[in-house]
């Protein structure tokens, strides 16, 4: 069977960002913030390129939400289409024309995990919060993520992906305090995606026999790539020509269009093309009570599986 045409763009793709990646680490030293910035704009172009075109992509800028407080400086905003054109080159974005928000390193560090998943928590608390599904109160109106073009770990004995998961955790205990307070995305270019999942109703494990369901509760976790050890092929992702950037345009776009439904033929696409490849995560579980009253009395009755971008699911992101 031939090979989707569009694993290709993805690893043509990947192969400019590393080559951008590389003339920006020369420079670094001799003048970081330059350097900082031409990465910025690395990320800004690759969503320039595959989203829709109605959508604005700029950088460095604030969210500015209805009371008049701010965010910390993002550095990369994707803006609605209805975003008002008099105001694109103001730096004090409006929350509610901000659609998804990302800070960028060229070489990811511990603490930039840390931080990112404070930020994303900030950021979320200037937002109204939301009640009537299970969607809605476990996302906020804003996607935010972290991306960066490589990561420190590269010594043979390091393990990265073990270190990306353990610092994801360790932030969202820290940070997070509720579901709808998750960071969205983090992609490393030369590495992998990881993507945050939410489910209204998790089974929850008898951890003395995995196979016995004790309960369920609202969860969340982070989907990181299937290892080489994990498949049959040994190709991370669980699918050969895996890319972090496949993974996370295929996330973001999911993402973008339970609120831009003309999206959702090209997000399928992108899924069932399984240019993301396969994933995996721990759940996290929380107390039921992260849900308003209206909703706790439907989620037995409502919870349905298997249908696209529906409120009641089992699953979104």
């Amino acid at each position: 069977m031939s090979k989707n045409e569009l694993f290709n763009y993805m690893g043509s793709a990947t192969k400019r960002m590393g080559e951008r990646y590389e003339s920006i680490y020369e420079r670094t030293s001799e003048d970081p913030g330059t350097a900082g910035d031409r990465g910025e704009e690395n990320w800004a172009d690759l969503f320039r390129e595959w989203l829709p075109q109605y959508f604005q992509v700029v950088t460095k800028g604030r969210i500015l939400n209805h009371e008049g407080h701010t965010s910390p400086q993002i550095d990369v905003l994707v803006l609605s289409p209805s975003y008002p054109k008099q105001l694109l080159n103001e730096k004090l974005y409006l929350a509610g024309g901000v659609e998804a928000a990302f800070e960028c390193k060229t070489t990811l560090k511990p603490e930039h995990i840390d931080a990112a998943v404070k930020t994303a928590s900030a950021v979320r608390r200037l937002l109204p919060e939301r009640t009537g599904t299970p969607y809605m109160e476990m996302n906020s109106t804003i996607t935010y993520g972290l991306l960066s073009h490589s990561h420190n770990w590269k010594s043979p004995k390091s393990k990265p992906h073990e270190n990306v998961e353990t610092n994801l955790l360790k932030g969202e205990h820290s940070h997070t305090k509720h579901p709808r307070e998750l960071l969205d995305l983090v992609c490393i270019a030369d590495l992998a995606t990881w993507s945050g999942m939410k489910s209204p109703r998790w089974p929850m494990q008898d951890p003395n026999n995995l196979l016995s369901i004790i309960g369920w509760a609202p969860a969340t976790m982070y989907f990181g790539p299937t290892r080489e050890e994990d498949t049959e092929g040994g190709v991370v992702g669980g699918v050969e020509g895996y890319t972090a950037i496949g993974r996370l345009l295929t996330q973001l776009m999911e993402h973008l269009a339970w609120e831009h439904p003309d999206m959702r033929g090209l997000a399928k696409y992108f899924t069932r093309s399984n240019i993301g490849g396969s994933g995996k995560g721990s759940a996290r579980f929380w107390p039921c009570d992260i849900f308003s009253e209206e909703v706790r009395a439907k989620l037995k009755t409502h919870i349905s599986d298997g249908i696209p971008w529906y409120e009641w699911g089992m699953m979104f992101p």
